[in-house]
This record gives C-alpha cells, sequence and structure tokens, in this order.
C-alpha cells in the first residue's frame, strides 16, 4: 500500500553521482519593485535511478524549481546539486514544456542536437536516433521537417532529443500534457519501457524528475510523488508509490490506485493542511 508523510525530510543517505539533492532552496522573483517569493525552504532527494513527480497548483513554482535543476536559474538561498554536480547547466536532459525544434533541421536532426553537443561521432548520434525513431513510431519520418509534423509527433521528437542527451539526470516539465489522452497513454508507456531499460539499450538517463498538473500521471510513472503549496512553493506531501512495476494503465482503475490519487488530490486541494 502507498504510503504518505505529510513532511518532506531530507534522506538518510545522501545521492550518489547520479542523483539529485536540494538543501534548503528559496526563490524569490521582484515583480513591479516588490519581492514575489516563489520557492521556500524546498529540501529532498532523487537517488539515482529514481523517478519522482511534482505537482502542485498553478504558480505553486514547479517550473521554476526545474530551471534551478537543469541550472538555467540560481536559487537565492539553498545547495542544489544534480548528476553529482552543483554545476549543473549542460549536465543534464531538460525538456521544457514547449518542444521548440529547431524548423531548419529534420526531425532526426533535432533529435541528435544534444549528442552533437556532447562531441558524440555524428554516426553513432544517428544510429541511435534511429532505432528510437522506430521505437517511438516514428520511423519514416526522419527526414521531416517540424512544419510537416502533427502536434504529437512533434512531441516525440523533443523527447527523443532529451532522452538522447547524455546525462544521468533528465527533467521533464509537463511533457505529455498537450497530448491527446491516447497519445499521452502510449507515451507513458514508452517512456516507462526507456527508463526501466534504456541505461542498458541507449544509455538513457535514468534519474527523472517530472513535473505535471496530472496526478493520475504522476502516480502512474513514479516512485515517489511531491505535492508543492500555492506560492510561496513549499512541500507539503510526499507520497511513495508503492504500485508494482511494469506499470500498465490497467493499474488506474485499482483500489490503491485510487486511494492514492484522492489523497494527492486533497493534498493539491490544500485540504487537511
Amino acid at each position: 500500500m502507498a504510503s504518505v508523510r505529510g513532511v518532506a525530510r531530507a534522506s538518510q543517505t545522501p545521492p550518489t553521482e547520479g542523483g539529485v539533492s536540494v538543501r534548503g532552496l528559496s526563490k524569490t522573483y521582484a515583480l513591479s519593485g516588490q519581492p514575489l517569493p516563489v520557492l521556500q525552504e524546498i529540501t529532498f532527494d532523487v537517488q539515482p535511478g529514481e523517478f519522482v513527480s511534482f505537482v502542485g497548483p498553478s504558480g505553486s513554482g514547479k517550473s521554476t524549481l526545474l530551471n534551478i535543476l537543469a541550472g538555467l536559474e540560481e536559487p537565492d538561498r539553498g545547495v542544489v546539486t544534480a548528476g553529482g554536480s552543483a554545476r549543473r547547466l549542460g549536465g543534464v536532459a531538460y525538456m521544457p514544456q514547449r518542444d521548440v525544434l529547431l524548423p531548419w533541421r529534420s526531425a532526426l536532426e533535432n533529435a541528435i542536437l544534444g549528442l552533437e553537443v556532447k562531441g558524440v561521432p555524428r554516426h553513432e548520434s544517428r544510429q541511435w536516433a534511429r532505432e528510437l525513431f522506430a521505437v517511438a513510431g516514428l520511423g519514416g519520418f526522419e527526414d521531416s521537417l517540424p512544419s510537416v509534423l502533427s502536434g504529437g509527433m512533434r512531441q516525440r521528437v523533443a523527447f527523443l532529443r532529451t532522452v538522447l542527451t547524455p546525462g544521468s539526470v533528465m527533467l521533464l516539465d509537463e511533457p505529455f500534457g498537450a497530448l491527446d489522452a491516447l497519445t499521452r497513454s502510449e507515451m507513458h508507456e514508452w517512456l516507462l519501457g526507456l527508463w526501466e531499460h534504456g541505461d542498458v539499450m541507449y544509455n538513457v538517463s535514468t534519474t527523472v524528475v517530472l513535473v505535471t498538473h496530472d496526478v493520475e500521471e504522476a502516480l502512474l510513472l513514479s516512485d515517489r510523488v511531491y505535492v508543492l503549496s500555492p506560492r510561496p512553493g513549499r512541500i507539503r506531501l510526499v507520497h511513495e508509490v508503492s504500485l508494482p512495476r511494469p506499470r500498465t494503465p490497467a493499474l488506474t482503475t485499482t483500489e490503491e490506485f485510487v486511494r492514492s490519487k484522492a489523497a494527492l488530490l486533497a493534498a493539491v486541494r490544500g485540504e487537511g493542511a
């Protein structure tokens, strides 16, 4: 049965290289000359090979947290390491909410961009990407420009680019939010397959931090779910997910899943807080 903890506590065992460690993270922006606290005293660990998700209301700082983990921003206070290093920029794979594909590059050329930046030989990059294109249902579209791809196909290409970017940590910001229900379900299964076996097949990052508004998605994919409070975001709840793996959509109808979903939704709404 899944367990729920109301307060986040520091891990007894700090993550080794390949994990994520956050201690006392706080972030404030300035809005019209006035301070706007966005995140406050965030502390958590992600061990190498874990899959964790963050959920919470809009404006709770979820995307800001990922930007900080990626090294695109720095916290005002606190210590953050990802992949064993405090120098995170360029050391993690990051998929933002929009696909941001380069319009002049083919789907395949977009997918290997991270590998190129890391200096992986071009023939190796293209070989790995072609294998994943078939797995992702994109076979035959390798040479297509983004302008001729559907929204779901663009998302798949962007996701391929992310999983092919060398690094031990993968950050995903609402990667499936714009997809229809069927495509989203297919992407869930594909992501889980890559995460469970990708380290052997393609050297895919095996530590994943996902931001999502979808509580059901978080439960289906994750080992642990963190619920953030409204701004300034604090960790309101830590939910350990013990659903068996491999996970399938059929789990969403089980009593344990429904009970866990209800507990997370109550936490997002602030009930009992």
